[in-house]
């Protein structure tokens, strides 16, 4: 059961090799369209930096894309968000879920949540927290 909730970041072998039926590839990964041909049963996720990925990710069979990042972050330090704009433009066009990556706090989750994203991933927001328990908690709260 717990299996389910579980997603694999770039390693096809090691999902299939523990039964965890979710993989997520970077976007310069192995094909989308390959892994969905060779095993269906397997839902995947790819990270895209544009419409246009997006698109592509979405025709070749992608059960969901990440797209990032949205907002300045210190993990792509000097590189410019590209914005809620795009964000908002991509889950209108994608034809998949949609999820939002970099620079989300609780103090922008409102501008995201409004592009109508299915989820969003954080980490520094919560992982250079003082509290991350605390941290995580600011994120429910801004979502309800």
């Amino acid at each position: 059961m717990y299996k389910k909730k579980l997603v694999i970041n770039d390693r096809l072998d090691v999902a299939l090799l523990t039964g965890i039926p979710n993989v997520h590839l970077p976007g310069a990964g192995l094909p989308v369209k390959l892994v969905k041909q060779k095993f269906p049963e397997i839902k995947v996720g790819v990270s895209v930096h544009s419409l246009a990925e997006a698109v592509i990710a979405a025709e070749d069979g992608a059960d969901y894309c990440l797209f990032g990042h949205v907002f300045p972050t210190n993990s792509k330090k000097g590189i410019p968000g590209k914005g809620t704009k795009l964000l908002k433009e991509i889950v209108q066009k994608a034809g998949i879920p949609v999820l939002a990556i970099g620079g989300i706090t609780p103090d922008n989750m409102t501008e995201v949540a409004a592009t109508k994203v299915s989820g969003i991933a954080v980490m520094s927001a919560i992982l250079s927290a003082q509290n991350p328990k605390e941290a995580a908690k600011l994120f429910r709260k801004e979502r309800d």
